[in-house]
């Protein structure tokens, strides 16, 4: 069986090559059309996606579940801040 890897790199090399080949034909090709457009504008979209992200969970000083929840809570039993000492306008 195929691993998850290979099968990976494989789809990845097939899709760029389809890339290329939209890319190339609208460049060279004067009766390139609205498929070739598609697919180009479709893989140089794809690019710009956030795909080296981890999970908000997974990612170093991630804050928690419900933090907003918790600190409007928190703001609303809180007493109105005092001046500090010796405070002059």
């Amino acid at each position: 069986m195929v691993s998850a890897r290979t099968a990976r790199r494989a789809a990845a090399l097939v899709l760029g090559a389809l890339w290329w080949w939209a890319v190339l034909r609208l460049a060279l090709e004067p009766g390139a059309g609205v498929l070739e457009g598609a697919v180009a504008v479709g893989g140089w979209g794809l690019s710009v996606l956030p795909v080296h992200c981890v999970p908000r969970r997974r990612a170093a000083g991630a804050l928690g579940a419900g933090r907003w929840r918790r600190a409007l809570r928190g703001a609303e039993q809180r007493p109105a801040p005092t001046r500090p000492r010796g405070y002059r306008p």
